[in-house]
């Protein structure tokens, strides 16, 4: 699995929402000045995160985007899938593959579904706030 620039660039706009929020709309030129990325392929990440609802946004005066959720309720697995599509290491892995006609001999498949598995489980269980430096976890005192 690569991630490709659409997936890290996501994931960076998601942070910075989470960072900068104050209630108000963030507009996406103010993103893309801190993170160093191009407004214009920032609008073009911007209509799936919209339509997928981990966003929302408003055009004109004042407008811009923000989040629909908590930090802590959004996933690096949940972000990646919706820009790259999968997060599979092999095509026979993908949802809505067709089936595969050497499945029953495959002596790797085990391996690679255990690589899918460990590479979902890893990034779903990555949040927003975590990716912050937030995570509550990391402050504890003995």
């Amino acid at each position: 699995m690569l991630v490709s620039t659409k997936g890290r660039y996501a994931l960076r706009v998601m942070i910075d929402l989470a960072e900068n929020y104050d209630g108000h709309y963030i507009p996406m030129k103010d993103v893309a000045a801190r993170q160093d990325v191009s407004l214009k392929y920032i609008t073009k990440i911007m209509p799936a995160l919209t339509k997928a609802g981990l966003v929302e946004g408003l055009h004109g005066k004042g407008g811009g985007y923000r989040l629909t959720r908590a930090p802590e309720e959004y996933t690096a697995g949940e972000i990646l899938r919706l820009t790259e599509g999968t997060l599979a290491p092999v095509a026979c892995l993908e949802e809505g593959a067709p089936p595969c006609d050497r499945a029953a001999e495959c002596k790797t498949l085990p391996m690679w579904k255990k690589l899918d598995q460990n590479i979902s489980g890893y990034l779903d269980s990555v949040t927003l706030l975590q990716l912050m430096g937030q995570d509550p976890a990391d402050n504890y005192v003995i």
